[in-house]
């Protein structure tokens, strides 16, 4: 399979402390910052998602976060140490989630973006979180999907699940699109929401990107070691949508519900049969979620100036 056009073209920013790959619409449209989970690059969006919300009016924004696809690898980095980010030893845990919610208002501004609303998966949602505590200003709107506070006992992978985090991938395409969709047997969605077809382009895609195992450790260390969120998300005051899979295995669905406590104001939904991935069955119901929480916060979706 040919990769796509639209990733052959890479775009870079300095931010300052790392260099980010990205792909940002034309126009002068709401921009719409997606922000990709663990070991995921930019190019994990599918196009025809991209295009349900580039209907509604906004600009994406789309990027790889440090130590993934196009972005700066940090290659003499520590290698994976779960030890050493549990005792969050910054000797071997180079960065935390902090230091790549900087990273997404520091592209934001490297592009002239004042505000933008924030549409975060997985550990995407968390950096969206604390892009919202650390940098209220610039965020319009936030929405975490099946994210999680890294509070103790929520959100809590099973074994099986959590399992999976420290297994390596084979280095050869055919060889990674294979343990990426025997994974999805464990994390991914049930019933009528599976889609085997859209697994597989999704994962070449992120295949022909770039992969870096030990870069996707490292991203792991700096969740870890960033412990509980609680407290800080509690100074949110974006409005907020919480969009959670009732069959998560990997971030159980405790950790929605943690994360929709912990923001005033936020709305919790989850979707039946949804598992850790935002399948095509879905992208209807996500992309209503995303423009109603919008509205509330931007004039130029014809909502209000924002919550109290």
């Amino acid at each position: 399979m040919p990769v796509e056009d639209s990733i052959r073209a890479v775009n870079r920013v300095d931010t300052g402390a790392v260099e980010l790959c990205y792909e940002l619409d034309e126009g002068d449209g709401p921009v719409l910052v997606l922000v990709s989970g663990l070991g995921r690059s930019h190019v994990g969006w599918d196009p025809e998602f991209l295009d349900l919300l580039r209907a509604e009016g906004f600009r994406v924004l789309r990027f790889c976060n440090r130590d993934c696809g196009r972005s700066t690898i940090l290659d003499d980095a520590p290698r994976f140490d779960l030890a050493a980010a549990l005792r969050k030893d910054r000797s071997v845990v180079t960065y935390t989630l902090d230091d790549m919610a900087d990273d997404t208002a520091a592209l934001l501004r490297a592009l002239g973006i004042d505000s933008a609303h924030l549409v975060g998966t997985s550990m995407g949602g968390m950096i969206a979180q604390m892009v919202a505590v650390r940098h209220p200003s610039t965020v319009r709107s936030l929405c975490s999907i099946m994210s999680t506070t890294g509070a103790r006992h929520v959100g809590e992978p099973t074994p099986e699940a959590g399992a999976l985090l420290t297994t390596k991938a084979p280095e050869d395409r055919d060889g990674f699109v294979a343990h990426e969709l025997a994974n999805q047997k464990v994390i991914g969605s049930r019933g009528a929401l599976v889609d085997e077809q859209w697994r597989r382009r999704t994962f070449e895609r992120v295949y022909d990107h770039g992969v870096h195992p030990r870069g996707t450790g490292r991203q792991l260390m700096a969740i870890v070691a960033s412990g509980d969120r609680t407290a800080a998300l509690a100074s949110i005051t974006a409005p907020t949508v919480v969009i959670h899979g009732v069959v998560d295995t990997l971030v159980q669905p405790s950790g929605g519900e943690a994360t929709a406590a912990a923001i005033a104001g936020a709305r919790l939904v989850t979707i039946a049969d949804m598992g850790h991935e935002m399948p095509p069955g879905v992208w209807p119901e996500v992309v209503a979620l995303v423009v109603a929480n919008a509205r509330e916060g931007d004039p130029a979706l014809g909502g209000s100036k924002g919550r109290a």
